[in-house]
């Protein structure tokens, strides 16, 4: 086991499953202290399957567009391990509809996901994060850069995030505090292929690939920062 984070505490949403496992897991293989946090009990076997590898991983459920439930969640990273060096905003929700579909209940729902989540997750942390220089990685989407019909709140959320992240970027370093945006392409998760059936896996990439990324940008020493990353499959189609 490698030993890069060792010592540093970090937050992931979206933990039970895809992207959001194989994050925990690169980090865990790197010596990190884990809080895995997901709306589904998945995330308790999660955690459960770390802890027997001789991680340290806390599961946490609650809705991440929940004000009362992000503040439980920092407050139980600080009380269970006395700190807390870093977010991962990853989880994230979609619904494909043409806009004359598409409820305004729907639209907000992803919104409240895939940014209010990140942002009162990053309120939140921000004191913790700030004590002795922490990191934020949000795990955006070429949906942040390229568009395609019937995705309009996906794209509206990514696209703010995106936008939120290099706000961030801006607004932090005075706090010592590093903003990644990853932007991120198809992967082999069930996000995807389990909404789209008829995509070819072999086109999509290993999310332990981004994972890998999400790792490279909180291994980076104090004086650097990735401000952003794009990490995509060779044959994505929405990128360029």
């Amino acid at each position: 086991m490698m030993h890069e984070l060792a010592h540093r505490t970090f937050l992931v949403t979206g933990a039970a499953q895809g992207l959001g496992r194989a994050i925990a897991t690169e980090l865990a293989s790197r010596g990190a202290t884990l809080v895995l946090v997901d709306r589904s009990q998945a995330v308790t076997e999660a955690a459960r399957a770390l802890s027997r590898e001789g991680v340290r991983a806390l599961a946490l459920t609650g809705d991440i567009g929940e004000e009362d439930d992000v503040r439980g969640f920092v407050a139980a990273a600080e009380r269970e391990f006395g700190r807390l060096d870093g977010i991962v905003n990853n989880a994230g929700t979609d619904v494909t509809k043409p806009l004359s579909e598409l409820d305004i209940a729907e639209f907000d729902r992803v919104l409240r996901t895939n940014l209010r989540g990140p942002f009162l997750l990053a309120k939140a942390a921000l004191p913790l994060l700030a004590r002795d220089g922490g990191d934020i990685v949000n795990i955006t989407s070429t949906a942040a850069r390229r568009a395609w019909p019937n995705a309009s709140a996906y794209h509206a959320s990514k696209w703010g995030l995106l936008g939120f992240s290099h706000a961030l970027h801006a607004e932090l370093r005075s706090r010592n505090v590093r903003v990644t945006a990853v932007i991120a392409g198809g992967m082999r998760t069930p996000f995807l292929l389990d909404r789209f059936p008829e995509l070819d896996p072999s086109k999509l990439q290993d999310p332990a690939d981004v994972a890998r990324a999400v790792a490279l940008a909180l291994m980076q020493p104090r004086g650097s920062t990735i401000a952003e990353i794009v990490v995509v499959p060779p044959a994505e189609t929405s990128w360029p």
